[in-house]
């Protein structure tokens, strides 16, 4: 499966796992009811899977450029970091307007993700690539 398709199969199944854990995660740690903080993670969901796409987009056009082809474990770790370090600058200020919290505040509450979620990014990537095969932008050239 390649092109727009993957992507939206990537993203889907991506985001709808997060969803849930999120959800879960925000409660926990905000000492939130769940229905309190699912309209939050379904926010947070709607920005990450905006930002998935492009910043999977992105990713794959400057791994197109690149003379090493393949996904080891640099390049997906890489990958995973990239992508949370740089959501993190859209949800932080999100998190602290919803809980009514710091921009610190949020920061804590979002710490516990920021570790967790390029773990998970890692292995669902992982999962994902096995399942359906890698992207043409990591394939050997013809």
């Amino acid at each position: 499966m390649q092109g727009v398709k993957r992507k939206l199969v990537y993203v889907t199944f991506y985001e709808l796992i997060g969803l849930c854990l999120s959800t879960l995660g925000l409660a926990y740690l905000s000492g939130s009811q769940a229905t309190h903080t699912g309209p939050l993670a379904l926010m947070i969901t709607t920005v990450a899977v905006l930002w998935n796409l492009i910043y999977n987009t992105l990713f794959e056009r400057w791994e197109s450029r690149q003379s090493t082809r393949g996904r080891g474990l640099g390049r997906r770790v890489a990958h995973a970091i990239g992508f949370q370090l740089t959501l993190v600058v859209y949800l932080i200020p999100l998190i602290a307007w919803w809980l009514g919290m710091t921009l610190w505040q949020a920061f804590v509450v979002d710490l516990a993700f920021i570790v967790l979620v390029p773990c998970y990014t890692f292995v669902y990537n992982w999962a994902f690539d096995r399942l359906f095969g890698l992207p043409s932008s990591a394939l050997a050239a013809a």
